[in-house]
């Protein structure tokens, strides 16, 4: 599915301005995670968010220049700030008449805040005033925040859905104390899934690919041991964790935990967390990694001592 996401609205000193530059982000979704039970990857990387906004192309120069004089016309800008703007667009600092002997050259880029993050702080750092870029230019070094390849990768990552990770277990939900139990996820639901960020206006395109790597059991519980002892189970040839099956139950199980305590009258959260490695590829020849992204879920599970039975 693809769909068209317009960003959010910005302007001169934080004014709203409307615009009918068909600069909004298009995501194409066809190859992502589907189904009633997805959700979207936590980067790994603490430190780490997609921008809060950005730059791209938003008015043609008679759109901007109608905006800014309704706005010059009200009374809500002040005196220094009408002046300023007037000698920016229009007397030559660096403007003049709002580029219109250009028109067809290129565009007005002004700030877009991302959707979802309104009240973040980080939104307010797009705080420049509008600025021209010709068709085809880069845009000025010193708008560190205008869209480009990996701006987009950065966005489709924010999209990306992934299987719900709720392991299947052996004994299923209920086991004994210190009985090995096997953990396995299905493998034909845990296969790369994609998403697809594009400004058709500029020609740019980046997809954002989520690899799984590994699963991680965490017990719910200190009274526990894991298989293997990190409780990371890596995928291997394609599985991940491997099926009980009868015969096996002297074996140790290649992704598990054993409890060596009864939950009691209760359950332990166990919870079943899904690494999966975030690259990105793009339009431009320009590609890399992304921070990895993990998606769990907790599932309960009855612990029960093994009941010995007196003579």
């Amino acid at each position: 599915m693809t769909e068209v996401d317009s960003g959010a609205s910005g302007g001169a000193d934080g004014d709203k301005l409307t615009s009918t530059v068909s600069a909004g982000i298009v995501y194409d979704r066809s190859k992502n995670g589907s189904g009633t039970s997805t959700g979207a990857v936590t980067s790994t990387s603490m430190s780490w968010t997609p921008p809060a906004c950005y730059y791209a192309p938003k008015y043609t120069p008679k759109e901007l220049e109608a905006q800014m004089r309704q706005v010059w016309a009200s009374s809500a800008p002040s005196h220094d700030w009408a002046l300023k703007t007037q000698n920016y667009f229009v007397s030559g600092d660096p403007y003049n008449d709002f580029n219109k002997d250009k028109a067809d050259e290129g565009y007005w880029w002004d700030s877009y805040v991302t959707e979802g993050r309104e009240a973040d702080p980080a939104s307010n750092e797009c705080d420049e005033m509008p600025f021209w870029v010709d068709k085809g230019d880069t845009p000025p070094a010193d708008r560190p925040q205008a869209i480009t390849a990996e701006t987009l990768a950065q966005f489709a990552y924010g999209e990306i859905r992934v299987p719900s990770t709720k392991v299947d277990l052996a004994p299923a939900n209920m086991t004994k104390v210190n009985l090995p139990t096997w953990a396995w996820l299905d493998t034909a639901d845990f296969k790369p899934v994609s998403v697809t960020a594009s400004v058709p206006l500029l020609g740019l395109s980046a997809t954002t690919t989520a690899e799984p790597i590994s699963l991680k059991i965490s017990p719910g519980t200190d009274d526990a041991v894991t298989y293997p002892a990190s409780g990371e189970c890596e995928i291997r040839n394609g599985k991940i964790g491997e099926p009980y099956a009868k015969g096996k139950a002297g074996e140790t199980p290649p992704c598990g935990v054993k409890y060596l305590r009864s939950s009691g009258d209760g359950s332990y959260k166990l919870q079943a967390t899904v690494t999966w490695k975030i690259s990105w590829t793009s339009t431009t020849g320009q590609g890399g990694d992304l921070p990895d992204g993990a998606f769990g879920a907790d599932q309960d599970v009855v612990v029960q001592e093994i009941q010995a039975v007196n003579r």
